[in-house]
């Protein structure tokens, strides 16, 4: 009976791991990805890739670390911030004035996984990994779920050394539970085309760092959204030691923003132009010097909820409820711009609820990331 009990715990675990859990609040409602498909599970990374970006529905389960390191390129590197050890260069090719190297580089990196429609990517026990390659959705992508695993050290040294996610020209994607960290450029980039019906949800913007733009272990390149009308559900994510750009709403982007976290940030947390549309309600802002650029809290359509309440009924009108309210600690907060009537405009899309800051200030910062598994692949209780 000793023996048996072990037994039966690994296979409800595995049948819980196959399973995707919960369902997408906001934006991306009713995703599906690839349905009731059988679970793959594949051998190596190149079976990995070809899985993802394969026509039909397929889930696919990962239980161990995919590593596409190992093949290496050269080029030009500049060093635009710097020439202390901390600091990342830039790979292109003409530096100008600049003084540059030659760089050696994982190959894999620049170039993601482009991932099909109706896909389900489901990482197991903390231990589905990508290590070195980013995941792209692109070209008319949609419905796809990526869930419970991590992206990793894609080139953290050099700006152009990879992006872990990529959006241009997708819908209705789900990418929840997700850490990224070690990234050489942007953690989540948005392109020019249209990304409809995303939604980011408990996920860990990880941007502590061997090399950064500052020289000091804090990570720029955050979040870059710069497509066309695209819409962007972010709830729940903890967004760690970055210097800004997370996000940089430079496009015309309609961005819904609730029960996030933010914490330790020497610089600034959000930017953007004044085409960005975002809606910031029951947030968390902790050691953030200022949580809004001054260009862009002077130009765009920027709405942050109050701590006290005061302003927050004003999101009534848009999106059919009052604001939550928002926590900012030690952190510079922009007076003004209460007016939230932007987000009227954002038509039929499904508004995610939002608890008070206080409700999520303490469980965001523990649950986001590839958290989801009680048990690790060996039926231990995980810390």
């Amino acid at each position: 009976m000793k023996y048996l009990l072990p037994a039966l715990l690994a296979t409800a675990q595995w049948a819980t791991a196959q399973t995707v859990s919960g369902s997408a609040e906001g934006f991306a409602s009713g995703v599906t990805g690839g349905g009731s498909a059988t679970p793959v599970y594949p051998a190596d990374a190149a079976e990995l890739e070809s899985l993802l970006s394969s026509e039909g529905e397929k889930v696919i389960v990962l239980t161990k670390t995919y590593d596409f390191t190992g093949t290496t390129a050269t080029g030009t590197a500049c060093y635009s911030w710097g020439t202390g050890e901390a600091c990342q260069l830039i790979l292109q090719d003409d530096c100008g004035s600049q003084q540059s190297t030659v760089a050696t580089y994982d190959a894999a990196g620049p170039t993601p996984i482009a991932v099909a429609s109706d896909k389900t990517l489901l990482g197991v026990g903390g231990e589905g990994v990508i290590k070195g390659k980013g995941l792209r959705f692109r070209d008319g992508t949609n419905n796809v779920i990526v869930q419970n695993i991590k992206i990793t050290d894609l080139n953290p040294k050099y700006v152009w050394g990879g992006d872990a996610l990529a959006f241009d020209g997708s819908s209705l994607i789900w990418i929840d539970h997700v850490e990224t960290s070690l990234i050489g450029r942007v953690h989540y980039v948005f392109g020019f085309n249209p990304n409809s019906q995303i939604t980011l949800s408990n996920n860990f913007l990880n941007g502590e760092t061997t090399y950064s733009t500052s020289c000091d272990g804090y990570q720029y390149w955050g979040m870059e959204l710069v497509g066309k009308n695209d819409s962007i559900t972010f709830k729940g994510n903890h967004i760690y030691k970055t210097t800004g750009r997370s996000p940089a709403l430079s496009g015309s982007t309609l961005f819904h923003a609730c029960n996030n976290v933010w914490s330790d940030n020497p610089g600034h947390a959000l930017e953007g132009n004044e085409e960005g549309q975002g809606l910031f309600e029951g947030n968390v802002f902790t050691d953030v010097k200022n949580v809004a650029s001054s260009a862009f809290w002077a130009k765009g359509s920027l709405f942050l909820s109050s701590a006290d309440g005061s302003g927050n009924d004003a999101c009534t009108s848009a999106i059919g409820r009052k604001c939550a309210s928002s926590i900012y600690t030690n952190s510079g907060e922009y007076a003004g711009h209460t007016d939230p009537s932007f987000a009227g405009n954002w038509g039929d899309l499904t508004i995610a609820k939002c608890a008070e800051a206080s409700e999520i200030e303490n469980s965001v910062p523990t649950s986001a990331g590839n958290t989801l598994d009680a048990y690790d692949l060996k039926g231990t209780i995980r810390a």
